[in-house]
């Protein structure tokens, strides 16, 4: 009996050894996890410090690529235009324009970002000659409010919502007025806004943090925030964001943008217009897309991918880009701009 007894005490004792075994594995399998989910984490949020920084001009120094051999690679796109119309020969030109940056300047209140009286008259005529589309970060609705053009396609929220011209015109004249609208992620709104009042109020203690509901997507701007604050603001923006894992943070122009994880972006915004307009299966068709922003990167590879057209990047600096042509400023983009429409008028 007491044998038998010993034998039950001695399994008993392998099992609790064995569960004991477990517990610390698992314990260990947890605190593992644990730790590598906070170097993913921190190891992001160093990654957009990075990429802050990068965004800056002062930072640009750091480029491998020197201006000349920038320019040789992307050359400016008014010393080559004799050489685009020639390409663009016999073919229906659609322009695409990014707004901050490219029709208007930048400034350090994005609310007063305001595109010039002169710039607004080449537009204009811009549309009246060749379908013209406005692709923006921005809420639809505010950039329309700064370019007030109603015979433009407005696509607002990195293309998340996009509308066609307020009233017929030649290119749209097989549809009515007004019917053009799409937004792939209308269930993802209470969501954002959810998102933003948090944003807002976790960096209310970072001075010069603006955040700004584009109703798509979240921009928070720090273009007038201290360099050495940026990673006591990502830390605050990563605070928020790990509880949504269906929003992304991508990198803008001094500006963190969250939007929905959902396949859509500027290049996809392209494409769609392109099929709205009849164009998306034409040999025939020259989009132009200028922007100035990392996330007009998808519109410039979509062209490329497409071989049709091209895309110009508004900058003063060297930057890794999918465009094949340059301009420096707003100035610029305007010069170009209104010698497409001259030409048009010959």
């Amino acid at each position: 009996m007491t044998q038998q007894q010993n034998v039950v005490m001695s399994e008993t004792k392998s099992e609790v050894v064995a569960q004991n075994k477990s517990l610390r594995r698992g314990y260990i399998s947890i605190r593992r996890r644990s730790i590598l989910k906070n170097l993913e984490i921190n190891g992001r949020v160093n990654g957009w410090i990075e990429s802050m920084k990068a965004s800056s001009p002062t930072h640009h120094s750091s480029l491998s690529q020197d201006q000349t051999s920038w320019i040789l690679h992307h050359p400016s796109a008014l010393d080559m235009f004799d050489q685009i119309m020639e390409a663009s020969k016999g073919k229906q030109i659609v322009m695409f324009l990014d707004y901050d940056g490219t029709l208007s300047p930048i400034v350090e209140d994005p609310n007063r970002a305001f595109m010039s009286n002169s710039m607004r008259k080449t537009v204009r005529k811009l549309a009246r000659c060749f379908p013209t589309a406005i692709v923006t970060g921005r809420c639809k609705d505010k950039v329309y409010n700064f370019v007030r053009l109603a015979e433009l396609y407005y696509a607002g929220s990195h293309g998340l919502d996009i509308k066609g011209p307020t009233r017929s015109s030649k290119y749209n004249k097989d549809r009515k007025s007004e019917t053009l609208l799409f937004q792939p992620a209308t269930q993802f709104l209470p969501m954002i806004d959810g998102v933003y009042q948090q944003l807002v109020d976790k960096t209310k203690p970072i001075p010069g943090a603006m955040v700004e509901n584009n109703k798509f997507c979240v921009s928070v701007h720090f273009r007038c925030v201290d360099e050495k604050k940026w990673n006591e603001l990502a830390h605050q923006v990563k605070s928020v964001l790990k509880d949504y894992p269906k929003l992304r943070l991508t990198q803008g122009r001094k500006v963190l943008e969250i939007r929905p994880t959902i396949k859509w972006d500027k290049g996809k915004a392209l494409e769609f217009l392109l099929e709205s307009l009849g164009l998306a299966n034409c040999n025939d068709v020259f989009p132009i897309y200028i922007g100035d922003d990392r996330s007009d990167e998808d519109a410039f590879k979509k062209l490329r991918d497409r071989r049709q057209g091209f895309g110009i990047l508004v900058s003063k600096f060297p930057k890794e880009t999918s465009a094949l042509y340059s301009l420096q400023e707003p100035n610029e983009v305007m010069d170009f701009l209104q010698r497409l429409v001259e030409l048009k008028k010959v």
